[in-house]
C-alpha cells in the first residue's frame, strides 16, 4: 500500500470507532480481515496512525475546526507526526486509493491553526467531564500531566530474575537498543520504531523462553513496593492476566506460595501458560466457581494481599488511548464501588501483622487517596505505611520522591516519573 492509502484506511477505522463506539483493536482486526491484501507493514503503520490520532483527539480536532476522522488524521500528522503541509498534501492526492486533496479550508487551518487559548480539556486531550478531577489533583501542572498522557509509551520489560540476570538480558537485546530503566532495579526499555511501532518479540529467545516479561516500568515498581519475601503467603486478588503475581513469584524466589484468583475468570486464561514460560513454581491458581468459595482456607492466612484494583485506567492512557474518550461518569462510579468492594473482601485474608497493597492504574483522587481513606475509617485495625517506610523497606528509597501530596502513597505519572499512571498505597494490619 502506498503511504496515502495508509492515511484513507486510518481514517476509515476511525469512522468505524464512532460510529460504532468501539474498541480501536476490535475496529483494526476487522478491518485486517477485510482487507487480507494489506501485509503486516500495512496493518501496523494504519494501526500506529489510528492510535496517534485518538491520542490528540481532541486537539487535532481544535486546530482542524472539526471532529471528523479525517480532520482528526490532518491535525495528528501535524500534531504527532510533525509533518508540513506540502508533506500531507503528498499524502491527500486523491490518487490511488489516497484520500481526496485538501480544500482551501483545510490548507488554511493546518498550515496557520494553533492551540493558543485552546480549554484545558483541549490542550490536555482529555474527556470535558473529568477536568474537574484532574484539576484537583494535578493543580497548574493540568495541562503538562494529562499532555503526557497523550504520548506514545515505549516497551519496557521485567527481567524474570528466577531465570535471568539484567545485565545478562540487557546483553541479549542489545540489538533492540535496550537500556536499562531509571527506576526500576528489573526493567529494560526498548525505543519504539521512528514509526511508532513497538520492536517485535515474538521471536525473540528472551520473551519465548520467560527471561523477560513485557511490563511497564510503573507496574514493576508497584510489585516491588509490595515487598514480597521468600516463604510468604501472598493473595492476588485480582491477578487477571497474571503481570504482578509472575512479579511476585520472582520476588519470593519460588519460595512460600501466591495465590492468584480474579473475580472474573476469563481474565485469568493467559497465567497458565505465563507461569509455566516463567518458571513460576510457587503458584496456585484459584478459579472462581459458581457456589463454591475457592478462598475459604486462605481466611486470616496471609502475609501479603495485593490489590490490582478495577479502574479507570486513566494512568494507561498513553497505550489504550481510545479507553479515555470511550469512559463516562457512570463508570467511574461503578468502579469505586468495585475498589469498596474488593479492599472489603480484602481483610478476611490477612492475617494479623500482614498487609494489603492497594494498586491502581488511574490518576484520580477519587479511585486512589479517597477509597484508601474510605478504608482506614471503617477498619481501625490498619493503618496506611507512610511512603518513605514503604519503599525503603522495598529497597527503592528514590521513589518515596512520588509520595502523593493528597494523602497516603505513592503517585507515579508519565510527566513526574516517566512510567504509566500508577497509585500504590500500602495498609498494615495491627498484631
Amino acid at each position: 500500500m502506498i503511504a496515502g492509502a495508509r492515511v484513507a484506511a486510518a481514517i476509515e477505522v476511525l469512522a468505524d470507532i464512532e460510529a460504532r463506539r468501539r474498541p480501536a483493536a476490535d475496529a483494526l482486526k476487522d478491518w485486517g480481515l477485510a482487507h487480507r491484501f494489506a501485509g503486516s507493514k500495512d496493518r501496523s503503520a494504519i494501526g500506529t496512525l489510528v492510535f496517534d490520532a485518538l491520542r490528540r483527539r481532541a486537539s487535532s480536532a481544535y486546530i482542524m475546526g472539526d471532529d471528523n476522522p479525517r480532520a482528526t488524521i490532518l491535525g495528528a500528522l501535524r500534531l504527532v507526526r510533525g509533518l508540513n503541509l506540502d508533506e500531507v498534501e503528498a499524502l491527500f492526492s486523491g490518487e490511488a486509493h489516497a484520500p481526496a486533496a485538501l480544500n482551501e479550508g483545510e490548507r488554511e487551518r493546518f498550515a496557520e491553526a494553533s492551540l493558543e487559548g485552546a480549554p484545558a480539556h483541549v490542550a490536555g486531550d482529555f474527556p470535558a467531564w473529568l477536568e474537574p478531577s484532574f484539576s484537583a489533583v494535578f493543580g497548574e501542572r493540568l495541562i503538562a500531566e494529562t499532555s503526557a498522557l497523550a504520548f506514545r509509551a515505549p516497551v519496557d520489560l521485567r527481567v524474570n530474575t528466577l531465570k535471568c540476570a539484567r545485565n545478562k538480558a540487557l546483553a541479549s537485546l542489545s540489538h533492540l537498543n535496550a537500556v536499562p530503566t531509571p527506576l526500576s532495579p528489573l526493567g529494560l526499555r526498548l525505543p519504539l520504531t521512528p514509526e511508532g511501532r513497538n520492536p517485535a518479540l515474538a521471536a525473540e529467545a528472551d520473551y519465548v523462553k520467560g527471561r523477560v516479561e513485557i511490563q511497564d516500568e510503573g507496574s514493576q515498581l508497584a510489585a516491588l513496593l509490595a515487598a514480597a519475601k521468600p516463604g510468604e503467603q501472598a493473595l492476588d486478588l485480582c491477578a487477571g492476566a497474571g503481570g504482578k503475581t509472575l512479579a511476585l513469584a520472582a520476588l519470593m524466589q519460588n519460595k512460600g506460595q501466591i495465590y492468584a484468583t480474579d473475580g472474573d475468570g476469563r481474565r485469568l486464561a493467559p497465567i497458565y501458560k505465563r507461569l509455566e514460560r516463567a518458571g513460576a513454581r510457587n503458584v496456585q491458581v484459584r478459579a472462581p466457581r459458581r457456589g463454591q468459595d475457592a478462598l475459604a482456607d486462605l481466611a486470616g492466612a496471609c502475609d501479603l494481599v495485593l490489590i490490582d484494583a478495577p479502574c479507570t485506567g486513566t494512568g494507561a492512557w498513553r497505550r489504550n488511548p481510545d479507553a479515555k474518550w470511550r469512559i463516562r461518569p457512570g463508570a467511574l462510579e461503578q468502579r469505586i464501588a468495585d475498589q469498596d468492594a474488593t479492599l472489603a473482601a480484602a481483610v478476611r485474608f490477612v492475617k494479623p501483622q500482614g498487609r494489603i497493597l492497594y494498586v491502581t492504574c488511574s490518576l484520580l483522587r477519587e479511585e486512589n487517596e479517597d477509597r484508601v481513606a474510605a478504608f482506614l475509617a471503617g477498619n481501625p485495625d490498619f493503618r496506611s505505611v507512610p511512603a518513605e517506610i514503604m519503599t525503603e523497606a522495598a529497597g527503592l528509597p528514590q521513589i518515596a520522591a512520588f509520595a502523593s501530596k493528597l494523602g497516603p502513597g505513592v503517585r507515579l505519572s508519565p510527566a513526574t516519573s516517566g512510567t504509566d499512571g500508577f497509585f500504590v498505597a500500602l495498609l498494615a494490619r495491627s498484631g
